[in-house]
């Protein structure tokens, strides 16, 4: 049994670590409540935009639009976002595995015409140790996403897309749904195919000053919305996970503890009645 010095310095570790942990769960939390709040604040302007388009693109005969059509993939672009710190379970380790089977199905096109922006230093590391080239560095997207940084970030995809430099851009996140439900997802960014459904509509619509215009208009708009609201949920996905990593931590450095002070108890009591034997003994002699 260890002495009782060593059980006494490795309680006192343990309530540190403890303290620690503790005090980033409840940071985690007060981020994932930030983070939840703006995707709140985000969802009816994303769905009704999403509605008003998707009802529109349904309504009216089919025009040309680069946004639209389905090309045939030579060059595709990929954002993958993770986080900038670990400390989060296993959430930048699912993404990038999930991001390696991707990457695998377009091994056919050639690492060249692969463009990977990667979103999170942790994806951006694994990225480098894989020898995939990476077109930039977003970490600030990562701990903080703003409207600003994520429509800059849009617009370089959109010119890359319009130039037919890429044929599709494909988003790697974690969707947030609940503190419990968080789902590792792939969602094809553009073209915006899912705009347009099988089943026409009977709504008329008057557009003024022309569909034209309203087209260039309103698919940039839904582009940068829906670029802002994903990385959002990706960003509250992390906190989430933090948090329960954290509290698992904290519950496990409390059994620890639990298990530390048993041993410390036994081993001091021990050494109490050792001495007692001795006392008893050397008094009979």
């Amino acid at each position: 049994m260890p002495p009782l010095k060593e059980i006494k310095h490795r309680i006192v570790s343990v309530k540190n670590i403890q303290q620690v942990t503790s005090a980033m769960k409840l940071v985690s939390a007060a981020k994932l409540q930030r983070s939840g709040n703006a995707i709140q604040k985000v969802r009816p302007y994303q769905n009704k935009l999403y509605t008003m388009a998707t009802r529109y693109f349904n309504s009216v005969s089919p025009f040309p639009s680069p946004y639209l059509m389905k090309r045939k993939i030579s060059r595709v672009a990929i954002v993958a976002v993770a986080s900038n710190t670990s400390l989060c379970g296993s959430f930048n380790v699912n993404l990038v595995q999930f991001l390696e089977k991707i990457l695998g199905s377009y091994e056919n096109l050639g690492k060249e015409n692969i463009l990977i922006y990667p979103i999170g230093k942790k994806v951006e590391d694994a990225l480098k140790k894989m020898d995939y080239p990476i077109q930039g560095s977003y970490q600030n997207l990562a701990d903080n996403p703003t409207y600003a940084e994520t429509q800059e970030l849009t617009q370089e995809l959109i010119k890359q897309f319009n130039d037919k430099n890429i044929d599709r851009v494909e988003i790697v996140y974690h969707h947030f749904k609940s503190k419990g439900s968080i789902i590792l997802t792939r969602k094809i960014f553009l073209p915006m195919v899912d705009l347009i459904q099988n089943e026409k509509n009977n709504l008329e619509y008057i557009v003024e000053p022309s569909p034209l215009e309203l087209t260039s208009t309103l698919l940039p708009l839904l582009l940068y919305c829906n670029m802002y609201f994903t990385l959002l949920n990706a960003s509250a996905s992390e906190h989430a996970t933090r948090m329960i990593a954290m509290q698992i931590a904290t519950d496990n450095a409390g059994e620890l503890l639990s298990d530390l002070t048993l041993q410390y108890n036994k081993s001091r009591q021990q050494a109490i009645t050792n001495e007692l034997l001795d006392i008893i003994g050397g008094s009979m002699q």
